[in-house]
């Protein structure tokens, strides 16, 4: 007994010199900022509208407006410019916006006067089944996990852009985003605040993933990343300029531009970029094959709409939120907003009605369509609208989600009956705030936004795309390319609309918007922050449809956020009657609406959890471009 005691006596020795030890290294190891540079940051700053004759850009970045702005500069038009600020976005807001990540679009063809849109968003591999899932434990589609990724979406969207309205190759338009990409670019404000770990959180993000350590910390567990460092990402410079390559040898062999495009595509999904791909799902149990991604392929649609007043706003199909849009338009169109003023206590308790409503029948409903027999037509029906109307409940909250409507009966040939399977309700986690606390708690939650980018030309070509995509799950060792962990945005429920089926895309939240005015091009524009993208475009479309207010006004402008249906990323927690407001509105509003019966939850002032919209108008009278920019994101809007 005594030799056992003295044997733990000088293990506990051995051990506690070696902690010792562990602890006077990490003290000594470097923590401060790498490699800094100067650079202009707009977060946070106030600015005017920005204003163009010819042509204009409004991204999540600097560096992507400037990038579109050149591209026009060289005679390249709106197409071109867009992928170029597109990929743009991979680098400078690269733990928002992957390449390989989703690329949602709504493109208006100023030669046609018609407004297209195009699915960029992956499917689920074909081996991605919920009883796979299930058999490993999961009860949702976990972060941190090769099973968390998309088939690439952005890849084919760009390629599919360029080659249908676009003039430049794609060297031509990746040429800058790989020049900074290769030279480095200082960390800002949102890629700070998206990877600020604490050092427990660098441990674990080094051992789970010890590549994207390696690319977004350096391998420097101990160090965390720094506003206004250098950040490198030489392995995505050399994975484009290898694509670029591949390009070149097509065009010198006297292939055409769409050829080259062509061999560009294929390059990602046929080739090297493919067996790297399925190589690291093979040797880590991932599900991606090289079949699924030979398949993968978006496709143009004709995009959805609604009218509010002498608008028309457009959206994607149900495989994304974007219909949420103009169907809470519809819902508050015959209301006189104007009459309760402008975020007063009324109001907001008006529109945030307006946008439960919505969303109820976003879960009830809305997936992707080739899946799911959505009744799109019935819900964005102004009858339809008028009758939801009827239940909003003046000077009291909802408390919970309301029940989903019956838009069948205003749908053409439907009888008023479903016919499908989309469901009459959602299905209600019961989750309140302290297990949302709970599972929240144990997840990693690294790069938690999106990107946005819109660009009109000199002939009055537009585009506006919300690419998103997050370094939550392992990167591709060697290629610098986050899959992201969009397969999080399915169910794992069978009964529900967005349930996970092989094939099959999730309902995403990124939803880029397009309006027209009196029948003609008005406005593109959208914003990055999942849940509350449709909430801040709302806001921002009443700031300018009913208070008229100028465009940088209507951005920054306080606003409101409604949580109370589950959130769209697993676990899909849900916070019953819950509305957050920035701090302005907050001590306006705050008692008023908690006498409402709302739990209220008060936030930063201009924090980019309530968005980051940016847009560009085309004055209907002067025909001059009007931009915005929104102050809670490094944003930046600016024409020529």
């Amino acid at each position: 007994m005594g030799r056992i005691l003295k044997f733990l006596q000088r293990l506990g020795l051995v051990l506690g010199i070696l902690l010792l030890s562990v602890v006077i290294i990490y003290i000594l190891l470097p923590k401060g900022p790498r490699e800094q540079m100067e650079f202009f940051d707009p977060y946070h700053t106030q600015r005017p509208t920005a204003q163009g004759d010819q042509f204009m850009a409004a991204t999540s970045s600097t560096w992507a407006t400037e990038a579109a702005l050149e591209v026009m500069e060289q005679g390249g038009n709106a197409f071109d410019a867009a992928m170029a600020a597109l990929l743009m976005l991979n680098v400078t807001n690269c733990e928002a916006s992957s390449f390989p990540c989703i690329a949602p679009t709504l493109i208006y063809d100023a030669e046609s006067g018609n407004v297209s849109g195009y699915n960029g968003v992956g499917t689920a591999p074909a081996a991605a089944t919920i009883e796979r899932y299930k058999a490993k434990g999961f009860d949702t589609v976990p972060k941190l996990h090769l099973y968390s990724q998309l088939l690439p979406g952005s890849p084919d969207a760009m390629v599919a852009i360029l080659q249908k309205y676009g003039t430049m190759t794609f060297s031509e338009v990746s040429a800058e985003a790989i020049k900074v990409a290769r030279a480095g670019f200082p960390v800002g404000s949102i890629l700070a605040k998206n990877l600020n770990l604490s050092l427990i959180e660098r441990v674990g993000f080094s051992v789970l993933m010890p590549y994207n350590a390696e690319v977004y910390l350096r391998s420097e567990w101990w160090r965390p990343l720094h506003y206004g460092d250098r950040l490198v990402l030489e392995d995505l410079a050399a994975t484009w300029q290898a694509m670029a390559d591949t390009e070149q040898e097509v065009l010198a062999q006297g292939g055409t531009r769409e050829e080259g495009l062509q061999a560009v595509r294929d390059y990602f999904y046929e080739g090297p970029i493919a067996e790297q791909i399925v190589a690291h799902h093979q040797k880590k149990g991932g599900l991606i094959t090289r079949e699924d991604l030979a398949s993968y392929a978006g496709y143009w649609e004709e995009p959805l709409s609604g009218q509010y007043q002498d608008y028309t706003v457009f959206a994607n199909d149900t495989w994304c939120q974007g219909a949420v849009v103009p169907l809470t338009l519809q819902i508050l169109d015959g209301i006189d907003l104007k009459a309760l003023g402008h975020n007063s206590p009324a109001y907001v308790h008006t529109v945030t009605q307006a946008l439960e409503l919505a969303l109820a029948d976003r879960e009830a409903y809305m997936a992707d369509p080739k899946f799911v027999e959505v009744p799109i037509d019935g819900l964005l029906n102004p009858s339809y609208a008028a009758k939801r109307r009827e239940t909003i409940t003046p000077g009291q909250a909802f408390g919970r989600m309301p029940e989903a409507g019956n838009p069948y009966p205003y749908e053409p040939g439907r009888g008023g009956k479903p016919n499908g399977t989309a469901g009459m309700a959602a299905n209600l986690p019961e989750s309140g705030q302290k297990e949302l606390l709970a599972a929240t708690g144990d997840h990693l939650t690294l790069g938690k936004d999106t990107t946005y980018l819109t660009v009109v030309d000199q002939l009055g070509n537009a585009v506006s795309l919300t690419p998103s995509d997050f370094p939550e799950s392992p990167m591709i060792p060697g290629t610098g390319l986050t899959l992201g962990t969009r397969m999080t945005q399915f169910r794992l429920d069978p009964d529900h609309p967005a349930a996970l089926v092989p094939g099959k895309r999730p309902r995403i939240t990124p939803n880029p918007g397009m309006v027209f005015k009196n029948g003609k091009f008005y406005m593109s524009y959208g914003t990055p922050g999942g849940d509350m993208q449709t909430q801040a475009m709302v806001q921002v479309l009443l700031n300018l449809f009913v208070f008229e207010m100028d465009p940088q006004e209507a951005v920054a402008a306080p606003r409101f956020k409604t949580v109370n249906f589950p959130d769209s990323f697993a676990p899909h927690n849900y916070r019953p009657g819950t509305i957050e407001l920035e701090q302005t509105l907050y001590e306006r509003v705050g008692e008023d609406l908690k006498a409402m019966g709302y739990s209220v939850v008060a936030e930063d002032d201009w924090e980019n959890s309530f968005g980051g919209v940016c847009l560009i108008i085309k004055d209907p009278e002067t025909g001059r471009l009007l931009g915005a920019a929104d102050p809670r994101e490094g944003s930046w809007a600016e024409g020529r």
